[in-house]
């Protein structure tokens, strides 16, 4: 069986593709970087971290974005005439008073593993662009048309011809669906192509917890669009009709019977035996606040096709935690040499167990004389700005730059928190010069909402300390400190344990062989793990909790620390 969540922790928005024997899936990653998380599997059920698109800071602009702007919702699809994978996404810029100012573009690779064209800019009428090409080789893009009228608000699909040759759109801008319920805000379109009959697969009703999968089809790819009688497919939450309401939460849809929430913004892939999945966007909140500290995940669903042509999730329309496996092929079948398929396809109180095999094989801790861990990330900037791995071996050395809070440069090297139960550890030679230098490891849903357990100066009599200090919306607190001896090595660790979060330290040279053969003392209370998430902050959205290590040097941004090791263990 496949255990669901597949790709636990910060993995929304999933467009999936076969290519013979191989999936893909690649994902939002919003203003972390690089951009466009690529995994990759053989058989649905395990995957581990291929590549990232989106490289080259040339390429990719993030510094001063918001938390929650930046790449939104790619779409993975791949030309079968000229064996070339294809990725459109948003590059969200605001959504200040509900204008959405949002580009569009499109990249290009002979391999998954790149290297990536230089982005063609495709328009800015919505977001949630999605390529589909077509038997005659012509392309077209579909998107979420955002209204400008009035106070601004989700349109509905349109889709628009792209000339590869020309590296932009042609033709009209047409729309063609204007969503087959009344929840709302029709957006993430998909275009797929079977038996004769295009089919759009959208997300309606917001990407909360009225969100839901709907089709529609038509005999042209311009329409008119026919709505499944079934409408919608997949959802954790009963039918509503809200479609005149902004909330795009919706809370009070909640539906305490299904073990994932937020069910939504999907898409499709058929294996090579001809069995049918949705990989779709999911959430797990705590109760009863409906906090989602991993922010929103992605699962698998199985489908299967009507004899009337619709498609239909098995065992009905709510998400399940486990779903059957697809049928092996010997590596010889010659079903599993077919033709690739050349379109896009897409992943409580006590909060479901994630699938234990989304975890790579790579070791838990990371001494940094390897090849670079791919799940370790960057806030909008890349790594070369402020880290290095050769300028001490064996370690990597952060160079302080600005405060977490920051939009710009901050040196902060992290990876998403996939499990509630988890730890993250590191060891940091530091010894900072005044109070305005601090390094350590770091908690942190975004600029505004982080913990940062730091070793520092103090400014008053000199000695070096070690502070935990809370960013809670805003709202900085210094809630422990310790003396530390004036120089030495410091390991750094903190446990999550369902809605309890605490941080611990020490001096003990054993740590450096394993965390369990050293003695920890606690540094400061215990916290709410529920308080990193999309609900509790008001500052971002639709992200998630990450944990990592962190430099700041709010002084010259120069002064180095040094990390031995990084060690994250989900279990």
């Amino acid at each position: 069986m496949i255990r669901n969540p597949i790709l636990p922790g910060f993995h929304p928005d999933p467009s999936i593709l076969r290519v013979e024997g191989d999936y893909y899936i690649a994902v939002s990653t919003f203003e972390w970087f690089p951009g466009i998380a690529i995994y990759h599997s053989k058989n649905l059920k395990e995957w581990t971290l291929r590549t990232h698109a989106l490289t080259d800071e040339a390429d990719l602009d993030l510094r001063r974005l918001p938390s929650a702007k930046g790449v939104w919702a790619p779409c993975l699809t791949r030309d079968a005439a000229t064996g070339l994978f294809h990725l459109a996404y948003s590059l969200m810029l605001s959504h200040n008073a509900r204008y959405f100012d949002v580009d569009n573009f499109l990249v290009v690779s002979p391999s998954i593993d790149g290297p990536w064209s230089r982005p063609a800019y495709l328009h800015s009428v919505g977001f949630d662009p999605s390529l589909f090409h077509d038997d005659d080789g012509r392309k077209y893009v579909a998107c979420l048309e955002w209204e400008l009228a009035g106070m601004g608000r989700p349109g509905g699909i349109v889709i628009q011809e792209y000339d590869p040759i020309e590296k932009k759109m042609v033709g009209p801008l047409r729309r063609v669906w204007a969503g087959g319920t009344r929840r709302g805000c029709v957006e993430g379109p998909h275009l797929y192509k079977r038996n004769g009959w295009y089919y759009l697969l959208c997300a309606e009703g917001g990407t909360g917890y009225g969100h839901c999968v709907t089709v529609a089809r038509s005999r042209s790819v311009w329409g008119p669009y026919e709505g499944d009688p079934e409408n919608p497919i997949l959802s954790a939450a009963d039918d509503f009709d809200e479609a005149d309401r902004d909330d795009f939460l919706k809370s009070h849809r909640y539906e305490p019977s299904s073990p994932l929430q937020k069910t939504g913004h999907a898409s499709w892939v058929e294996t090579a035996s001809g069995e049918h999945y949705l990989a779709h966007l999911c959430a797990r909140p705590f109760v009863p606040e409906l906090r989602c500290t991993l922010g929103r995940e992605t699962a698998l669903q199985k489908a299967f096709w009507t004899a009337d042509g619709w498609l239909r999730v098995e065992g009905g329309k709510r998400p399940r935690l486990e779903i059957p496996e697809p049928a092996l092929l010997p590596a010889d079948s010659p079903a599993t040499a077919a033709t690739a398929v050349a379109v896009p396809a897409a992943s409580a109180a006590a909060v479901p167990a994630a699938s234990a095999a989304a975890a790579s094989a790579r070791p838990a801790r990371d001494h940094f004389d390897g090849p670079w861990d791919p799940e370790l990330v960057t806030p909008r900037v890349p790594l070369s700005r402020f880290g290095s791995v050769t300028e001490k071996p064996h370690h990597l050395r952060l160079r302080g730059m600005q405060s977490l809070c920051s939009l710009d440069t901050v040196a902060l090297v992290a990876r998403r928190l996939t499990s509630l139960h988890a730890e993250a550890a590191a060891a940091v030679d530091f010894d900072p010069d005044d109070f305005r230098q601090s390094a350590g490891l770091v908690a942190y849903y975004d600029n505004m909402d982080h913990l940062f357990l730091r070793v520092c100066r103090d400014e008053e009599d000199g000695d070096r300390l070690l502070v935990l200090t809370r960013l809670d919306n805003g709202k900085r607190n210094d809630i422990y400190c310790a003396v530390l001896p004036p120089a030495g090595r410091v390991r750094l660790r903190l446990t999550v344990r369902s809605r309890e979060l605490r941080f611990f330290y020490t001096l003990d040279d054993a740590a450096d062989r394993s965390i369990e053969a050293a003695t920890w003392l606690q540094a400061g209370p215990v916290l709410d793990t529920s308080e990193l998430s999309d609900e509790y902050c008001s500052f971002g959205e639709f992200t998630g909790t990450f944990v990592g290590i962190a430099c700041v040097d709010s002084g010259r941004r120069e002064k180095p620390a040094d990390f031995d090791w990084f060690e994250y263990r989900p279990e």
